[in-house]
């Protein structure tokens, strides 16, 4: 009987002790694990803010390239408008020139452009082409360009003049298509710099 309880009593020590060890160590691990939390918590919150911010930087990288893409859009189609608006302008300018009175300010508008071509050219010795509708007051503004002939091939223009030197070497479109061609880029961004649509 004595021996059955020291047996006992040697299960019972060997089962406490193995007891508070295990406790020992879940109490340990418990620990361990606390603090291991405890340190991670700030790199956690770390990570977290920098989600946070490279999510608020990702969100105003669209939104300027949102902002951006309209301002593009917005622009283009001001630019569409306003090349719409000039050629109708231009359009519109060109059927009066085309019906336009060929006497009085049409026959100093014909001398002026006698005189840049031949300026131009170096040359009062040249031949005139022009068209059917001008030909008359050409003719009555050439007396006063001694050197001068009209040509009796007519050309396709709007009016006013394609002046060549004599020996045919050089040439000088000065219809009042090629004039228009000319300055129609310069009118065009004047107007796109007066309504703010270029700088």
């Amino acid at each position: 009987m004595t021996t059955n309880s020291q047996l006992e009593q040697a299960i019972d020590k060997i089962l406490n002790k193995t007891q508070n060890d295990i406790l020992s160590e879940i109490q340990s691990a418990l620990t361990d694990s606390q603090q291991n939390l405890e340190d991670s918590i700030p790199k956690l919150e770390s990570e977290f803010d920098k989600i946070i911010s490279d999510g608020k930087k990702e969100a105003e990288k669209i939104e300027r390239q949102i902002v951006g893409g309209a301002d593009i859009e917005a622009r283009n189609k001001q630019l569409i408008a306003l090349e719409e608006s000039v050629n109708k302008v231009f359009t519109k300018a060109l059927e009066q020139i085309e019906n336009a009175d060929r006497s009085g300010d049409y026959s100093n508008l014909i001398k002026t452009l006698l005189t840049e071509s031949t300026q131009v050219l170096g040359t009062s010795d040249i031949t005139v082409l022009t068209n059917t509708k001008d030909k008359d007051v050409v003719q009555s503004v050439l007396s006063q360009f001694p050197g001068s002939k009209l040509s009796s091939e007519t050309i396709n223009c709007l009016g006013g003049i394609i002046a060549k030197s004599k020996d045919g070497a050089m040439t000088f479109d000065n219809t009042i298509n090629a004039r228009i061609n000319r300055l129609k880029p310069l009118i065009r961004k004047g107007i796109a710099v007066k309504f703010g649509v270029v700088e």
